[in-house]
């Protein structure tokens, strides 16, 4: 994937929630995914509309694709963390990401879920 978000997948990211491959922790007002992408693997376009952090678990090299028409390639090293403290459905961002390295990428990531947000309108893991 080199170009950027087509309309089509924007639109399908707006309703998808699933910021991960495995949801391996729900409790209250908190989620928990794990993230393994292969080399060549895309976690589909998605959105972030709630406060989270993730920590990359192995180095690596990704490209991800934002709903803003941005193209970024990132490096990861392990350890690495990043807080998105302010997200809301107001702020929300679409993204996706792809492996782009050799060797596989793996991140934690913990989503801290409002008492106010409706189960109905999210997505089921």
């Amino acid at each position: 994937m080199i170009g950027p978000l087509t309309e089509r997948e924007r639109a399908e990211a707006a309703i998808n929630d699933r910021i991960g491959t495995e949801l391996v922790l729900e409790g209250e007002g908190l989620r928990v995914w794990h993230l393994r992408l292969k080399p060549g693997e895309t976690l589909y376009p998605h959105r972030h509309d709630r406060p989270y952090f993730w920590t990359a678990l192995t180095d690596g090299t990704a490209r991800s694709r934002s709903g803003d028409g941005k193209v970024t390639d990132v490096v990861y090293r392990a350890g690495d963390t990043r807080h998105f403290s302010d997200l809301m459905p107001e702020t929300a961002f679409v993204h996706d990401l792809t492996n782009t390295g050799d060797a596989e990428l793996v991140f934690v990531t913990a989503e801290f879920t409002p008492n106010d947000h409706s189960s109905a309108t999210r997505s089921k893991p």
